[in-house]
């Protein structure tokens, strides 16, 4: 049987919880330095209860070729990667006027 989304009420291969919660999210992607001088990438503002946080950096790690892990609700990235991560989180899905880069 397919199961329901308890959210939307739709089977589970129509739901659009996640999609909506997309859009509504304000995302702040900045940098900080940590020891040693090694630069990381923060994105936070992402809401850890509608969207699968885990699956989101795995992509984004896979496809800036570094390390990385989710922390706190933040997703850190190994690397500066401020100039195309607009792009990777407009490709994920998100919308581009509620992303904010630093």
């Amino acid at each position: 049987m397919n199961e329901i989304c308890n959210k939307c009420g739709l089977p589970k291969q129509l739901c659009v919880c996640e999609t909506i919660a997309k859009e509504s999210q304000r995302i702040k992607v900045y940098t900080v330095t940590k020891k040693f001088q090694k630069v990381s990438t923060i994105i936070e503002g992402l809401d850890n209860r509608e969207i699968n946080l885990k699956d989101i950096a795995k992509k984004l790690k896979s496809q800036f070729a570094c390390g990385g892990t989710v922390k706190d609700g933040k997703i850190e990235l190994q690397g500066d990667h401020r100039a195309k991560m607009r792009e990777a989180l407009v490709a994920a899905g998100f919308q581009p006027e509620t992303i904010d880069v630093k």
